[in-house]
């Protein structure tokens, strides 16, 4: 990690730690106990905030534009808090905001959606754009969330299912020119 990125920022002793190939856009903030996988991307604007409990974010995840990742502390009324665990292949829309939850492999999150405290995404689920997934909801695998509280629509396809890798692999490659160009931290 260069020493030039301020927006990594250590809190508490705690520096965020970056696989290998990370991307961060210079204008994203990375802050406390958070772990990057190899070949994620972080695009600009975004927040990923680690300062009261841990996010862990897998191999090949893209954080896009304006989204917030953030966790629930511990406290009389969350005892334990609850961290935030991203998997590997998930691609994150832009303006999301995941608070406190579990997600996990080839996950889409759309635009906008909203994914509150301990609340569990299981692998292969596309969640709509605007979605707000309500705080403990479990979304089953292989389906298609939609609507505020988010609710099954339908089966995802296997044109769909191809897509999660796709669009992972799209996003390293992406950052890959972006890194070449001199536009990373």
């Amino acid at each position: 990690m260069s020493s030039s990125h301020r927006d990594i920022r250590s809190y508490q002793g705690i520096t965020p730690i970056l696989g290998e190939r990370v991307f961060v856009d210079r204008t994203a903030v990375v802050t406390g106990d958070v772990h990057l996988g190899d070949d994620c991307s972080v695009w600009p604007l975004a927040v990923i905030r680690g300062d009261m409990h841990h996010i862990r974010i897998g191999a090949r995840t893209s954080v896009q534009d304006g989204s917030v990742l953030h966790i629930t502390h511990a406290s009389d009324y969350n005892p334990g808090g609850y961290p935030l665990i991203i998997g590997d292949d998930v691609t994150i829309g832009h303006q999301a905001m995941l608070h406190g939850c579990t997600i996990g492999d080839r996950v889409l999150v759309g635009m906008k959606s909203m994914i509150m405290d301990g609340a569990v995404v299981e692998n292969e689920v596309i969640i709509g754009a605007g979605a707000m997934v309500p705080p403990g909801k479990t979304l089953e695998s292989g389906f298609v969330y939609m609507g505020s509280p988010a609710k099954k629509a339908r089966p995802i396809t296997e044109k769909e299912r191809k897509y999660f890798t796709y669009t992972a692999e799209n996003y390293v490659k992406l950052k890959d020119k972006h890194m070449a160009e001199g536009f990373d931290y």
